[in-house]
């Protein structure tokens, strides 16, 4: 449930010719798992019927899944991803020729973007205001949704990138809170509330639920990073990546998958460790041998995919313990991503498994 505000900062109303010609734009910034994808789920469900909107998606991962978990086949809502690794370091040479597109072929009235869960906001935000799209976007507030369970985490409480999220946002979502222990929510909205300049919001929800009016209030302040190169090493080791002419960040599938043999692609930056699957389209799963593995195998950060089951397709989408399933509009083939926060799992043993659950024909 969203509290009533009180003293709520304007929403913008007197706008500039050159303002109305600019597309509004929003960073939603958040950890792996605290729910942004749900977070902008619940947004899209609020878009005016006059409006078109574009979903810009970072993902770590390597194999494409994120447009299947967005509600809907709406004709007003493009999706767009970049995968592989964050934009803001290791595939930032390849963001502004992607995100272009989408804004030509959209040419939507707003734009929100999800980057990467380890993603630096500030280098992100400086390439929305650069010569790229600075003439382009009109940057409104940055939200960044948190899980209060990560705030008790003392390895993201250490870490950089979770740090400047948090510094970096305009308006804080603490999301989680019907599952969270009270005490945890109070302690993580006290940290938050410590940090300056202050938010113009911190706000406590559950499954994302937020205004829409929020993307367009007025008050935003300079917020400096504390650990503005904390990407530094990944900048560099993109930039000898980028002149070496490959990209770790594009799945090229120099021969399809086949029945049996699915393509597989793995991706590791030290903090996190990817996985992902391609399955040929004739593959067919059992959906219950198949989802009972994937809900319960261990540690999971994050699991997402789509698979064709015996009766229909499929959607998974897995936050830490929280598994959710659905059908699926998504009919080119069954893929599959994971990501761990640790290297704890074996590969190859994960993919046996998974193969276990195929229905194989007779």
């Amino acid at each position: 449930m969203i509290e009533k505000l009180e003293s709520a900062p304007k929403t913008r109303t007197n706008t500039t010719m050159a303002e109305l010609q600019r597309i509004r734009t929003n960073l939603i910034t958040g950890f792996l798992g605290t729910g942004k994808t749900t977070t902008i789920n619940a947004l899209i469900r609020q878009r005016p019927d006059a409006e078109r909107w574009a979903v810009f998606v970072n993902e770590f991962g390597m194999v494409s899944v994120d447009h299947v978990l967005y509600e809907g086949q709406d004709p007003e809502i493009e999706i767009a991803e970049l995968g592989g690794g964050c934009m803001c370091c290791s595939t930032a040479f390849l963001m502004p020729p992607l995100l272009a597109r989408l804004i030509r072929t959209a040419k939507p009235h707003r734009l929100l973007i999800e980057p990467t869960g380890v993603g630096h906001p500030a280098a992100m935000i400086d390439q929305l205001r650069g010569e790229h799209f600075g003439h382009l976007l009109e940057l409104g507030p940055t939200l960044c949704v948190i899980d209060p369970k990560d705030f008790a985490n003392p390895r993201l409480q250490s870490s950089p990138m979770f740090f400047d999220q948090i510094q970096m946002a305009d308006i804080i979502v603490i999301n989680w809170t019907d599952t969270r222990d009270p005490a945890l929510v109070r302690g993580c909205r006290e940290w938050v509330e410590q940090f300056d300049p202050p938010k113009l919001f911190v706000q406590e929800t559950s499954q994302g639920q937020i205004p829409l009016h929020w993307l367009d209030l007025e008050g935003s302040r300079v917020r400096l990073p504390r650990f503005q190169k904390a990407h530094d090493q990944e900048r560099q080791a993109s930039d000898v990546l980028h002149q070496s002419g490959h990209s770790a960040s594009t799945v090229l599938i120099d021969a399809p998958p086949i029945l049996g043999h699915p393509r597989r692609f793995e991706n590791s930056d030290g903090l996190q460790h990817a996985c992902g699957w391609i399955f040929h389209p004739d593959e067919r799963f059992d959906r219950d041998a198949l989802f009972d593995f994937l809900t319960r195998v261990g540690p999971i950060l994050r699991l997402k995919g789509v698979f064709r089951c015996e009766d229909d397709w499929w959607a998974i989408n897995r936050v830490k313990d929280e598994t959710h399933l659905r059908p699926s509009t998504y009919r080119r083939d069954s893929r599959l991503e994971v990501i761990l926060d640790e290297e704890t799992r074996d590969w190859s043993e994960f993919e046996s498994e998974l193969l276990s659950s195929r229905q194989v024909p007779e």
